[in-house]
């Protein structure tokens, strides 16, 4: 008897299709499902009988951890509540997306000690935890309904290549799955890329669609500085915090990107490609620092996705970027520590641009005392 195979690029209802997931996940039976890698094998993470069910149907050894999927980047936190800053930075920029990161698994309030324990011993080893975000829109919304994360594995017997259409696991497992959600051929068809992280290192255990290049760029510690047009007090303040943080690592402003830092501005009201104003170009040469390359650049979600500090000039900047993005509030301070707003020298003399440099100078200052930059640096330790 074949199992049920429904053709979502075909289906008139997909609320239907991912009711019928649900509702079968819930019953404890197991579910293919696509993902953007290749398919997968789910079960509900609650039930232990469709966990085990999973490794007898992959032939898999009991130490082969499976992965929990779960709906977010903030969910993950109640599996893993101290997830390092390090991680927290991979999971925005990489979720919904092909990464699983592998997590210390130690924390007494993780809802893992919810699960079962034989689920615990399927999908944790030696105090590591694997979690993922597929970036599919079926598995997220499944992940929405389903009360609990999933167990999830690839949909292929154990040592075979991984199946990337709906055909291929049916040719696998027959029957012995209810139910395959068939979406064409997998976007990548390949496997995520499973990056340990330890702190503020990591370890690429299995390359797959992220590698060990890209991991690095995505690994980059990223300070973003905020202000309106982004042509004379966000750009300054790049230039004036990214050479004090090449000279704390000892390199040039222009080596910092390959020595793990970012320093970015953006403008909340800001045109793309503008020019920096004539005034500030020439206090930052005053100063030794080129600013005629810089480019205006408007405030976008993906910026604000990936900095782990977002500054601000000012307390109207603070807000107008809390109120658009809330999700990052705890990541977004005002420059000046003592919160005092600087002011804008738009249209004034240079000498109202020098007195800006030094006052966002002052303030750089002050807030690298609070961040240990070298700690924040993620590095790539090894690929496995």
């Amino acid at each position: 008897m074949a199992p049920f195979v429904i053709d979502v690029r075909n289906t008139d209802d997909r609320r239907d299709v991912v009711h019928r997931a649900v509702q079968a996940l819930a019953e404890g039976r197991l579910v293919a499902l696509p993902t953007e890698t290749v398919y997968g094998l789910a079960a509900s993470a609650r039930d232990s009988s469709a966990v085990a069910r999973m490794f007898e149907l992959k032939q898999r050894s009991s130490n082969a951890p499976l992965t929990l999927a779960v709906k977010s980047a903030d969910e993950a936190l109640d599996y893993i509540p101290d997830i390092p800053p390090l991680g927290r930075r991979l999971a925005r920029r990489c979720w919904p997306g092909p990464v699983t990161l592998v997590l210390g698994d130690d924390h007494p309030d993780s809802l893992l000690r919810k699960l079962p324990a034989d689920v615990q011993r399927a999908v944790s080893s030696e105090g590591w935890v694997g979690l993922r975000v597929p970036a599919h829109p079926l598995v997220l919304e499944i992940l929405r309904l389903l009360v609990g994360p999933l167990a999830l594995t690839s949909a292929n017997l154990s040592g075979q290549p991984d199946a990337v259409t709906a055909q291929e696991v049916v040719s696998s497992f027959g029957d012995e799955v209810s139910l395959v959600l068939d979406d064409g051929k997998s976007k990548f068809a390949q496997p995520s890329s499973v990056v340990r992280v330890d702190r503020n290192q990591i370890e690429l255990l299995r390359s797959g669609v992220v590698n060990v290049a890209a991991l690095k760029r995505l690994s980059n510690l990223l300070i973003l500085l905020v202000c309106t047009g982004n042509t004379c007090r966000s750009p300054m303040a790049e230039m004036l915090l990214g050479r004090k943080i090449a000279g704390q690592l000892g390199c040039e402003i222009s080596e910092l990107n390959d020595r793990g830092v970012n320093v970015l501005s953006a403008g909340i009201a800001a045109v793309m490609s503008g020019k920096p104003s004539l005034e500030a170009v020439n206090v930052m040469r005053e100063r030794g620092l080129d600013l005629t390359h810089h480019e205006s650049q408007p405030l976008s979600d993906r910026l604000v996705r990936h900095a782990d500090v977002i500054f601000t000039m000012t307390q109207s900047h603070r807000a107008a970027v809390e109120a658009r993005w809330p999700e990052a509030s705890n990541r977004i301070e005002l420059l000046c520590p003592e919160g005092t707003d600087v002011a804008d020298p738009i249209g004034g003399p240079t000498d109202a641009y020098r007195s800006c440099a030094d006052q966002i100078d002052v303030h750089v200052e002050a807030r690298l005392k609070d961040l240990d930059i070298v700690a924040m640096v993620g590095k790539v330790v090894s690929e496995s």
